[in-house]
């Protein structure tokens, strides 16, 4: 019978990993995104503790938006801020337009399980729209 390892805080060392997006579609890129921030790329994976690592997602804007939705306009995203006529809609081309970083997010955030690890993991998320970035890549922390 095998047991559970446990990882104890001071033992977990979160890498930093670079994903260029630029030709790569959105739910592949975000699937891949996910896996590495949830951790199950380790072998002490334990889905009770966060053992991610960190992703920094390069060339936002040059992703690829293709799926069975040919059109930008049919998929939306909502936002209601819970006062009557305060539901927001925006499609998915006008998102793309202004806010690739919110819709990479809302992604990943969709394909990470929802409990008390979500906030923790979408943190440790940097997306920047271009090449150059400030953030280690390769190294610990």
């Amino acid at each position: 019978m095998s047991k559970t390892t446990l990882v104890k805080d001071k033992e977990i060392k979160r890498t930093w990993h670079e994903i260029d997006a630029s030709g790569k579609s959105l739910g592949r890129l975000s699937s891949e995104i996910a896996k590495l921030l949830v951790g199950k790329h380790k072998v002490t994976y334990a889905p009770h503790q966060d053992l991610g690592d960190f992703v920094v997602v390069t060339n936002a804007k040059k992703i690829k938006l293709t799926s069975r939705i040919k059109n930008l306009d049919v998929k939306k995203y909502y936002r209601f801020s819970g006062y009557s006529g305060g539901l927001r809609v925006k499609t998915l081309g006008e998102m793309a337009s202004t806010d690739i970083e919110g819709v990479i997010r809302h992604a990943v955030r969709g394909m990470i399980d929802a409990n008390r690890l979500r906030a923790p993991r979408l943190n440790r998320l940097k997306i920047v729209e271009g090449d150059s970035h400030n953030y280690p890549t390769g190294s610990e922390s």
